[in-house]
C-alpha cells in the first residue's frame, strides 16, 4: 500500500520486545477498541501495518493532520496505541505503547510511499516499553 492523496501507510517496527507478551495495533478507542494484528513475542521484532487518512492540505495545515480508526489523541498530538499482554487480547501483564504521529512533515506524505518508525520493545527496566516511546527517533520514508 502507498500513499495517495487521502491516506498513508504506516510501518512499525517494535524491537526485540520481552518474550511470552501478546502486541497489537488499536483500532478504536475506549470501551470500543479491538485488538488487531495481535501477534506474540518470541524475542524477535514485531511488525505492524497501518493506514491513516490525512486532514487538510500544505496551503490549510503547517503540517498534517490525521485521523481514522486507529489514530488517538488530539490535533498536534496524535498517535497510535500498541496495546501490551491483556489489552491486546493476550494474558498477564497490560499496558499500551503510544507511537506518536507528530514529526510527520508535508514532503513527506505527498512523496508517496511507506513511512516507518522503530522503537524499542523493552524498557531500561527489562519491562515491556510502555507509555510515550522516548527517545521516539522520528518517521522516515521506507527504502
Amino acid at each position: 500500500m502507498a500513499a495517495n492523496e487521502n491516506n498513508i501507510t504506516l510501518h512499525i517496527t517494535l524491537e526485540k520486545p520481552p518474550l511470552n507478551l501478546t502486541y497489537s495495533l488499536q483500532k478504536g478507542s475506549g470501551a470500543k477498541y479491538e485488538p488487531v494484528q495481535v501477534q506474540p513475542s518470541k524475542g524477535d521484532d514485531l511488525h505492524f501495518d497501518l493506514t491513516v487518512e490525512i486532514k487538510g492540505t500544505p496551503e490549510t495545515h503547517d503540517l498534517p493532520d490525521f485521523r481514522g480508526p486507529f489514530v488517538q489523541g488530539p490535533a498536534g498530538g496524535r498517535f497510535i496505541y500498541l496495546d501490551i499482554g491483556s489489552y491486546a487480547g493476550g494474558g498477564g501483564w497490560s499496558g499500551r505503547l503510544k507511537i506518536p504521529l507528530t514529526g510527520i512533515t508535508w514532503p513527506q506524505v505527498t512523496a508517496g510511499g511507506v513511512l516507518q518508525t522503530t522503537v524499542p520493545g523493552t524498557g531500561k527496566n527489562g519491562m515491556p516499553n510502555c507509555a510515550t516511546v522516548k527517545p521516539f527517533a522520528g518517521w522516515k520514508t521506507k527504502d
